[in-house]
C-alpha cells in the first residue's frame, strides 16, 4: 500500500469512526470475517467474533437512540470524546508503530478527522431536532449508516478515490458548517427573547 493509499485508508476509516464507531468496527469485523473484504494485517483482531460482537451489540443501542430527537444529541454528547480516540486508535493500528513522532501525528490527524466528522453530525443533528417531526432524524440517522457501510466498502476497493472523496467532504462540510451554526443561533435567540418577554397579566387564568 502506497503511502497515499495508507493515507486514504486511514482518513476514510477515521472519518466512518466519527459518524458512528461502533458500526465501524462491527461492519469491518463482519466483512473480514466472511471474506467480503480484506483489511490490513493490523486491523484482522476486527474480526475475531467477539470484537465484532461486542461493537454489533452497542451499534443495536446506538441504532435505535439516534433515530430518537434528542436523545441522539445527547448520544452524540457523551461520544464527543469516545468517537476521535476509537478512530486515532484504529488509524495507529492500520499503520502500525513506525515511530512515536509518527505515531503521534497519525493520531492527531485521524482523531481530528474523527472529530470532525462527528461535529458535523451532532450540529446537523441539533438542527434537524428543532423540527417537529421525526422523519429528519431517521432518515438522517440511516443515511449515516450507509455512509459508513459504502465508506469502508470504498476504502478497501479504492483508497485514493475514499480519500479524494474525504477531502470533498471536508469542504462540504466547512461550506455548510457556518450556515447551520448560524441557524441554530437565530433559533436560540428567538428562543431566549421569548422567555425573556414579561407575561401577559391580562391573559385570563384557564
Amino acid at each position: 500500500m502506497s503511502p497515499l493509499q495508507a493515507l486514504g485508508f486511514t482518513m476514510g476509516t477515521s472519518f466512518a469512526a466519527g459518524l458512528n464507531l461502533y458500526a465501524t468496527v462491527a461492519t469491518a469485523g463482519l466483512l473480514q470475517y466472511f471474506g467480503i473484504i480484506h483489511l490490513p494485517p493490523t486491523l484482522e483482531v476486527l474480526a475475531q467474533p467477539l470484537v465484532w460482537g461486542i461493537a454489533l451489540g452497542i451499534f443495536v443501542v446506538e441504532f435505535v437512540a439516534d433515530k430518537i430527537p434528542w436523545v441522539d444529541s445527547i448520544w452524540d454528547a457523551v461520544h464527543t470524546v469516545i468517537r476521535p480516540i476509537g478512530g486515532a486508535l484504529l488509524a495507529i493500528q492500520v499503520l502500525g508503530h513506525p515511530s512515536p513522532a509518527f505515531t503521534v501525528i497519525v493520531a492527531l490527524l485521524a482523531g481530528g478527522t474523527s472529530l470532525l466528522a462527528h461535529s458535523a453530525k451532532a450540529a446537523t443533528r441539533l438542527a434537524s431536532n428543532a423540527s417537529p417531526e421525526p422523519f429528519t432524524n431517521i432518515g438522517l440517522s440511516l443515511g449515516e449508516d450507509a455512509a459508513v457501510l459504502g465508506g469502508l466498502t470504498l476504502v478497501n476497493l479504492s483508497p485514493l478515490l475514499a480519500l479524494v472523496i474525504f477531502l470533498v467532504a471536508i469542504g462540504v462540510f466547512f461550506y455548510f458548517a457556518r450556515r447551520i451554526l448560524r441557524s441554530m443561533k437565530n433559533k436560540i435567540g428567538g428562543a431566549r427573547k421569548k422567555l425573556d418577554q414579561p407575561a401577559d397579566r391580562n391573559v385570563p387564568v384557564q
